[in-house]
């Protein structure tokens, strides 16, 4: 769903259950109240269904839309949010430098995370999975022994289905997921493996209707979280009660269903705060 500013009355409604983020000076990262302070965001730019930036420069995804939850109930309007690319290798990093107040960007959560970064939630509950053609054969990992598989490079998906289900599956890396989605449509590659959530994404996209599934594999569970800086439980708590407000109000399966219907998606149900499924 694209970002849409609020109207006048949402806004009111807001304003009376809410108390923005602590009164000061706008330092860039939504430190001030909302009355004309912005936010910034950190989200993926590249990933439809979850973090895409369109051409128009207006964004959509679950996890915008996730965002856009969260910051609406800490008190800002959708044109107070500015939205900033925070890519895998960068998260950690733009928290401690207080680039974002808050990121949402397919951030699993895991023990090594935790030690430099809270993570509120989880807010989305993906396991690894596989995407093929939608006329293939292909129904479980092993049957990618002499097949070839598709991820990017340094990731550890394909790596995982390799060691642990199909030792002689054909590895073809690529710099992205579009270049492997590429590869699936033309045939040179069997399946592209990843998080089933960014694998949905891809599949709903218009250009790609009908011509690819979802296998129905859980091969691991990644619990997305909404990463904040360490130690800073003030926002950690009230984004929380946002994610529970989400949730409690239906707007996070409106959200699954805006980005994720179209892939027939079987999504896991809304995961409780604080709840890790390993």
């Amino acid at each position: 769903m694209k970002l849409r500013k609020v109207t006048a009355a949402t806004a009111a409604v807001l304003a009376l259950g809410l108390t923005a983020t602590a009164c000061g000076s706008d330092d860039g990262n939504g430190s001030g109240s909302s009355g004309g302070d912005k936010i910034k965001i950190g989200i993926k730019y590249d990933q439809p269904g979850l973090g895409l930036k369109e051409p128009d420069g207006s964004f959509s995804g679950f996890d915008v839309d996730v965002a856009t939850y969260v910051a609406k109930q800490l008190g800002y309007d959708a044109n107070q949010i500015e939205f900033v690319e925070t890519k895998t290798p960068d998260r950690e990093n733009a928290l401690k430098r207080g680039d974002v107040k808050f990121i949402a960007a397919t951030y699993s959560i895991n023990d090594e995370r935790k030690k430099s970064v809270d993570f509120a939630g989880p807010y989305l509950l993906a396991h690894q999975d596989l995407l093929v053609k939608s006329d293939s054969d292909i129904s479980k990992a092993t049957d990618l022994n002499g097949k070839n598989l598709c991820s990017v490079t340094g990731s550890t998906s394909a790596q995982n289905v390799r060691n642990d289900f199909a030792p002689k599956a054909n590895l073809k890396e690529n710099s992205g997921y579009s270049e492997c989605i590429s590869a699936l449509q033309s045939g040179a590659v069997d399946a592209l493996t990843t998080d089933d959530s960014i694998l949905a994404g891809f599949a709903a996209q218009k250009q790609y209707k009908g011509q690819f599934k979802l296998v129905g594999l859980k091969l691991s569970n990644e619990n997305y979280g909404i990463g904040v800086k360490k130690g800073d439980t003030e926002t950690l708590n009230k984004i929380n009660a946002a994610l529970e407000k989400m949730v409690s109000s239906k707007a996070w399966d409106k959200a699954v269903a805006d980005n994720f219907g179209p892939a027939n998606y079987k999504n896991e149900p809304a995961p409780k705060i604080g709840q890790i499924v390993k």
